[in-house]
């Protein structure tokens, strides 16, 4: 504070210092960036964050519109980026493409001045062509297939080691000998198939990325898992979890070069419990098959004991009545979806079975558990709930449990990405028919979170950039296609660092018809470097899809000799070099 020498406060002066100090624009110089990434010192546990906040620098400024691309699926990159992963149009194969980098592009634009959107329309085809050839090289096509199944364009996971990479296919089951009575009704929580359930084969198929062969396979007849968006897949380090829905059954293995079996939960809980079982009587002899077994679950008895053990633990008659009150709800329950939290705990998802069939097309109306369930010990850990203000407190405090992308970071425990959390919970509460008890209903309904989901990509970090969740985020889904380019500003500076174009150019949408409903776009966003692609697909056709990169460009002259890394930064040590510009 300001006092002047006849011991009154100047309130003006201290205001502007304040302002001074609130606007203070810091150094966006590059070549300051990487000196002062070198030589500062950070604090203990911010040297990632630190690291990171060298990508204001460096961002995908420019838009290459309707890149011309070969006749397959584009899917994902892998975790540390090296390959990209797209499905052969026909979804018999797996084609592997390793990535150039970044400043593989830079040779085709050094002619091209600074601007936000390059159409390449206007280009000529072999040029136009030249941009995903540049970008990508097909290592492998690896067809791996069963005969008459069809690829998931949504399912894929890597592992750890980004060694191999996961993929599943399925065909409808027909009327043949492997629908039979006891195939479909595995047990007594077995479902019931229905027109919008209806089974199918299944196949997990595990691909060697560097050699490009199939390594091993895994069959699930008569079932039913969802296999889109990896929602009854889930893989831990090396451990895979597998859902089937049908036959309410969990299946644990081990993934190095094959899938090996490490233990199945349902019916059973411990590898051993049939042999016990078989020693006092043969299901088959006393009751028939397993579908018809008049003894409760072993996992579904394990979550009444846990039920009645926390009433007895209350001590009163009304937890107790409530408790047998909802008996037979909780028999009626059936496993919908599932995560690995770590490698010892799960979290299971239960709901009745018209949701889990699908009949029900608005699942909050009823009631759901989430069951935390210890594989080693079988016992339940804790039963929440989709009203639980507990979980939703732990689902806002400690994201990263339950967001694992098996990236090198996690962005989701940034004050940015709290504040917007609860920007959402305040607006459904103040919606219409909302309220407190309908916003936890809606937040916790994410749960369980799928597998690799999250993107680990710098440029989608609230705590670097801000932007419109409402168009892109760091949750790997199709998003509505804005009519106006997506604004990305910094959070150091609050500057606008790039925009972000969608489908086609902004004279090409003025002459579309308006008319049209709204379209969808899916962003892969490179988890490194200064990278990404869009994807729209076409309205009238519903078969062709507008491909945009959106890459890092400045233009230093076509006549200018030029050298330079990853980022496309000229190099400033030799003498014949301009200084570099403020970005």
């Amino acid at each position: 504070m300001d006092v002047d020498y006849d011991g009154t406060f100047d309130s003006s002066s201290s205001l502007t210092q304040v302002a001074s100090r609130r606007h203070r624009v810091p150094n966006q110089n590059i070549v300051h960036q990487l000196v002062k990434r070198q030589t500062t010192n950070c604090k203990p546990g911010a040297q990632l964050h630190a690291l990171r906040l060298f990508y204001q620098c460096v961002y995908p400024n420019c838009t290459l519109i309707n890149v011309d691309k070969p006749p397959c699926f584009l899917r994902k990159f892998s975790l540390d980026g090296r390959y990209f992963i797209a499905f052969s149009a026909s979804q018999h194969a797996v084609e592997i493409y390793k990535f150039n980098g970044s400043s593989a592009i830079h040779s085709l634009l050094q002619d091209i001045e600074d601007e936000e959107t390059v159409n390449l329309a206007n280009f000529p085809l072999r040029s136009n062509k030249d941009v995903f050839r540049t970008m990508f090289t097909l290592r492998h096509t690896v067809d791996c297939v069963p005969q008459g199944q069809l690829l998931n364009r949504e399912c894929s996971l890597f592992t750890s080691d980004n060694r191999y990479l996961i993929v599943g296919s399925c065909e409808r089951a027909n009327e043949d000998g492997l629908t039979g009575y006891n195939n479909v009704y595995a047990n007594n929580e077995s479902l019931t198939p229905n027109p919008t359930h209806g089974l199918e084969h299944y196949t997990l198929i595990l691909v060697d990325i560097e050699s490009g062969l199939t390594s091993h396979t895994k069959r699930f007849d008569c079932d039913k898992i969802f296999l889109s968006h990896n929602q009854g897949l889930y893989l831990y380090n090396d451990l895979l979890a597998v859902l089937s829905v049908q036959h309410q059954t969990i299946f644990l293995y081990r993934v190095d070069s094959h899938f090996h079996h490490l233990r199945t939960i349902g019916r059973f809980c411990y590898p051993d419990d049939a042999n016990q079982v078989s020693a006092y009587h043969q299901p088959e002899v006393n009751y028939g098959p397993a579908v018809r077994e008049p003894i409760i679950n072993a996992l579904k008895h394990r979550l009444l004991t846990y039920l009645w053990e926390r009433s007895e633990r209350v001590g009163t008659a009304e937890s107790r009545r409530k408790f047998f009150y909802n008996f037979d709800n909780i028999l009626k329950l059936r496993m919908w979806k599932m995560q690995l939290l770590d490698e010892d705990h799960l979290l299971i998802k239960y709901a009745s079975e018209d949701i889990v069939t699908l009949k029900v097309t608005e699942p909050n109306l009823s009631l759901h558990i989430f069951v935390v369930y210890s594989i080693s010990t079988t016992t339940v850990i804790s039963v929440f709930e989709n009203t639980s203000e507990e979980l939703l407190e732990y689902l806002e405090t400690f994201g990263d449990w339950f967001r694992y992308t098996g990236g090198p970071v996690s962005t989701s425990s940034t004050m940015w990405t709290k504040q917007n959390q609860k920007r959402v919970k305040q607006s459904i509460i103040n919606a219409k028919y909302g309220g407190k008890q309908e916003a936890t209903k809606t937040i916790l309904a994410q749960l369980p979170i799928a597998c690799q989901s999250y993107s680990s990509s710098p440029y989608l970090d609230l705590g670097l950039y801000s932007y419109d969740c409402k168009w892109v985020s760091v949750m790997e889904r199709p998003k509505w296609c804005s009519d106006h380019p997506i604004r990305f500003f910094s959070r150091q500076s609050g500057l606008l660092k790039f925009k972000i174009h969608t489908g086609l150019s902004q004279r090409n949408q003025s002459n579309a018809v308006q008319s049209q409903p709204r379209k969808l776009v899916a962003f892969i966003f490179h988890p490194s470097e200064p990278f990404a692609i869009s994807v729209q697909r076409i309205q009238r056709t519903n078969s062709e899809y507008i491909v945009n990169f959106h890459v890092h460009h400045r233009y230093t002259g076509g006549s200018q000799e030029r050298t330079s890394d990853f980022t496309g930064v000229p190099d400033v040590t030799r003498t014949n070099r301009k200084r570099p510009r403020i970005i």
